[in-house]
């Protein structure tokens, strides 16, 4: 279908269409005027458009879900608004009610259900989605769905669902969709327009808060740009403010100086490193800095819970103040609303007194590890103003309305869950947008904290740099495969995963594969005219000849493989004391084993050489296999990380009489030399009669071209199989695993298929095997809660919990089992292809087992507790959440009626204390 979607970019396109009656009557009630790209959008809504809307955070998006609101309501249809988040949802839900009463507004979240039959309903995304697959009757009527941060459709663990709602919602619903700014939201878009029908794509990338960039070296803070030279030449691009480069380089001259200085001083041989005796302005010192320039509040990103909490730390040890006493008697009233039901015993080990005293002096932090109601404070207190300094993780940039005069980083790098990895330009985009608030500020600021490894140009690109490319994060799943077939057969539901954005862009990507095809298949007709055309002696000669390079690369490959596996084998026995050989490089010669180490992958035994160094080898030393020349003894504990440690040890080493082999030629062992095959190839190739032509050597190489061009295009069709229909053949292979289990049944769901259909979890299949084996029956719901905790929980640490443990031995049976079953899974899921459903975790076992037998909350968050540390409060609330929300499930689609009455009576257990509080 050909894209005919309306793109309008603000605020080069500002003619504005006549506005309708209804744009009329809502924009009266509003207290500021309508920017352009709200206009558009609520004008091509009123005209009965879908819309997307891309615009920077606090640009304002959210004007137009209000509208469609609006248009529900004087309608007499309705209007779902959906969110990723609870707490946002209880943000949007709280506003709505404030403007259109409460008995309009309802809210569903999982947690809460309040007026679910209004005509505006405030809910996650995943409460819609379930709707959907339900066919719900409370869809009667709908008119309009709000996606609020539609952009969260490329998260990796939930985005999924953005896109089932998009793709399952009926024809006639309206879709309004708000995005944070996107560099591929014409593609969106397009997408959009081919599975929703009508829609116009809003874009503006237009701040509407001016934000400066700034970098603090020291306690001097200089602008990031240049912008009179940006001014005085258009065509300029990015430059750099002078007076920063001029300060930076005369502060590394100077630190150059001084570590010489330093080194003379100390005798030492060798320049120090600069970056060693570097100390960072302390979080007062910045936050005083801040304050005396006018650009509190702030909020200050740092990439780990523990690091916000040692900022805090760090302030309230200092002298810093930022209230006035009629704030803190302000501060201490919204402290007692929203912690007022807490247990008064809970207060010590939730660390209360210190919050409270950071809050009073206007300091505050700010992660997922915090209790809900904690959070939700610095949260209120925050808009107010009355905090003025917030230390935060990256998860505060996503929707949460708690906008800065200033955004401070003091890195650009954060771990993503497997690496530490730079800021992209979107990342960076997205947590600076927080500076400036609409109404308040005429600018926003963000403040980045210089180090020796900051290069200023590298913050200047990222800073200038609008690269925020939207990705599906789609797949097929259980859950979503057995809806699928249950609504509307195989397929249709093919049809539906080819129409979903991951396949689009999937689809898009191999465009440029199939155009090289077909180019490189025009040049191969050409090339093999020149050889003479189909079935010509040349054409023969020509691809006997690539059989034999083909072998001989699969030889040499073969060859390497060999030599490596036998070299790590040889690194795997070694033994703690055995002398070897380094054959080559820079530390060739004699090493003794200090450290053995039995990875059969890829083994790293630590050595030290004869040359006194100290360090792990691996199998890229070894061209040949090591081997044990003999053993010297060693100390029982060898610190190599003394010199004068390494100097004894080498001299050691050296006085053994171990002598390194001589560098003698080792006896060619390839096995190209005694490939049969090969011989046979060569053989043919030197009686082909093409062999002996004159012109040889000029049609070889023709027929080298030939021949890289034809596996480059087999390459390229590869490529394109792969790729085209991928989502249909992992759909395919999910249908096939749930045959053989009984869960689908000639192309139909089975009953087992539906109550699985109603599991909801990201080990969804895991949890309906469990309970058709009848492994999780007649237990106690404590002991219930404890063991359905193990396909929810995700430890912080690596390694899991190998060993089987639990407080009752009904619980260690149900665990043993469970993880019987998900080893059986997991083999088959290995063995049609599937992704892996993630291992239980018996981390959470205990605490939600001593919490749900009513348990002081000190007990249960030293039970989930890591290496000693205990679990924090906000984990523990988040976690018990996720556990009911399981159980809830558990409760509806059981078969087994025990099960259905423990699921329940767990809940209720669980539900007290802090867990009841704040519910969000």
């Amino acid at each position: 279908m050909p894209n005919t979607a309306r793109i309008i970019r603000t605020p080069s396109e500002v003619s504005i269409d006549t506005r309708g009656p209804q744009l009329e009557a809502f924009a009266a009630e509003l207290s500021f005027p309508l920017d352009p790209f709200q206009v558009q959008s609520c004008v091509a809504l009123e005209n009965g458009h879908g819309v997307l809307v891309c615009a920077p955070t606090g640009a304002g998006k959210t004007v137009v879900g209000e509208f469609a609101v609006h248009l529900a309501l004087a309608a007499g249809t309705k209007c779902f608004y959906t969110t990723p988040i609870k707490a946002l949802s209880n943000q949007k839900f709280a506003d709505l009610t404030a403007r259109y009463g409460r008995g309009s507004v309802g809210l569903l979240t999982g947690d809460q259900s309040i007026n679910p039959d209004a005509p505006v309903v405030v809910m996650t995304t995943e409460v819609l989605r379930n709707m959907l697959y339900a066919s719900s009757t409370a869809l009667r009527g709908l008119a309009f769905v709000v996606m609020d941060e539609v952009h969260f459709l490329a998260d990796r663990f939930r985005g999924a669902v953005w896109e089932e709602v998009i793709l399952h919602l009926p024809e006639d619903v309206r879709l309004v969709s708000l995005s944070a700014t996107v560099s591929n939201a014409e593609e969106f878009g397009a997408w959009m327009e081919t599975v929703r029908g009508n829609t116009t794509i809003v874009v503006d990338e237009t701040r509407p808060i001016p934000l400066w960039q700034h970098i603090l070296v020291g306690k001097r803070m200089f602008d990031l740009f240049d912008t009179k030279a940006q001014a005085g030449r258009p065509n300029a691009g990015v430059v750099v403010d002078q007076e920063l480069v001029r300060h930076l380089k005369q502060k590394r001259a100077l630190e150059r100086s001084g570590s010489w200085e330093q080194s003379g001083r100390s005798g030492g041989r060798g320049r120090s490193n600069p970056r060693q005796n570097f100390r960072p302005v302390s979080r007062p010192d910045v936050i005083a800095k801040l304050d005396d320039e006018g650009l509190l509040p702030a909020i200050t990103f740092i990439f780990s819970r523990a690091g916000c909490d040692a900022a805090l730390n760090q302030c309230l040890r200092s002298r810093l103040e930022l209230t006035t006493p009629e704030q803190v008697e302000e501060i201490s009233s919204v402290i007692a609303k929203h912690t007022a039901e807490l247990p008064k015993a809970d207060l010590d080990v939730l660390g209360y007194w210190e919050w409270r005293d950071a809050l009073e002096r206007g300091l505050a932090a700010h992660h997922a590890g915090m209790l809900p109601a904690f959070r939700h404070t610095v949260e209120e207190l925050f808009v107010k103003g009355l905090v003025r300094a917030v230390f935060a993780t990256e998860t505060l940039a996503l929707g949460i309305n708690m906008p800065a005069r200033t955004v401070v980083l003091e890195r650009l790098v954060k771990y993503n869950g497997e690496t530490h990895a730079d800021l992209t330009p979107g990342e960076y985009t997205q947590l600076t947008g927080r500076a400036g608030r609409r109404g308040i500020d005429v600018e926003g600021h963000a403040v980045v904290l210089w180090h020796p490894d900051l290069d200023a140009t590298e913050v200047a690109g990222l800073a200038s740099t609008r690269t925020y490319p939207l990705r599906s994060s789609f797949r097929p799943g259980y859950n979503m495969t057995i809806n699928l077939i249950d609504r509307m057969g195989a397929d249709d539901s093919r049809a539906l995963l080819e129409r979903s954005f991951a396949q689009f862009q999937a689809d898009k990507s191999v465009v440029g594969a199939v155009r090289g095809i077909d180019r490189n298949v025009r040049d191969l007709k050409q090339l093999r005219e020149e050889l003479g055309g189909d079935g010509s002696e040349y054409l023969e000669y020509a691809q006997l000849r690539e059989r034999i390079r083909a072998r001989e690369r699969l030889l040499a490959q073969q060859g390497r493989t060999d030599t490596r596996g036998a070299a790590v084998a040889a690194l795997t026995v070694l033994r703690r004391g055995d002398v070897i050989a380094i054959p080559a490089g820079r530390r060739s010669g004699l090493a003794v084993v200090l450290e053995s180490d039995g990875d059969t992958g890829d083994p790293r035994p630590l050595v030290l050489t004869e040359d006194k160094w100290a360090g792990r080898i691996s199998a890229a030393d070894f061209p040949s296999p090591a081997e044990a020349l003999g053993r010297m003894r060693l100390p029982k504990h060898v610190d190599h990380r003394t010199a004068r440690a390494r100097k004894d040890l080498a001299s050691a080493l050296r006085s053994t009489g171990i002598t390194a082999p001589s560098g003698r030629r080792r006896k060619n062992n390839s096995p190209a030399a005694d490939d049969r095959e090969l011989a046979t190839l060569r053989r043919a190739l030197r009686s082909h009669p093409c062999h002996t032509w004159p012109n040889r050597d000029q049609l070889a190489r023709v027929g080298e071209r030939y021949s890289r061009l034809a596996r480059e295009t087999e390459t390229m069709r590869q490529k394109v199989s792969a790729t085209t229909n991928s989502l249909a053949r992992t759909f395919d292979r999910i249908l096939a695993l749930l045959g053989e289990r009984g869960y689908i049944a000639a192309g139909a769901v089975t009953e087992d298929g539906r109550r699985l259909g109603r599991i909801y979890s990201e080990s969804d299949l895991l949890v309906s095997e469990c309970l058709r084996q009848g492994l999780w029956s007649g237990l106690a719901p404590e002991e219930l809660a404890a063991v359905a905790s193990s396909v929810v929980f995700e430890s912080r640490q690596e390694g899991g919990y190998p060993m089987v443990t639990g407080p009752t031995s009904a619980v260690r049976h149900a665990l043993t089992g469970t993880l019987r079953v998900w080893g059986e899974l997991r083999s088959d899921e290995v063995r049609h292809k599937l992704p892996l459903t993630r291992d239980p975790d018996l981390g959470f076992v205990a605490a939600i087992y001593n919490w749900a037998r009513g348990e002081p909350l000190v007990d249960a968050l030293i039970a989930a507790g890591d290496r000693g540390k205990p679990l924090s409060a906000g984990d523990f609330v988040r976690w018990c959440r996720q556990v009911i929300d399981l159980l809830d499930q558990l409760h509806n689609t059981a078969e087994d009626a025990q099960i259905r009455g423990a699921a329940a009576k767990a809940v209720r257990a669980i539900r007290r204390g802090v867990v009841a509080v704040d519910a969000a």
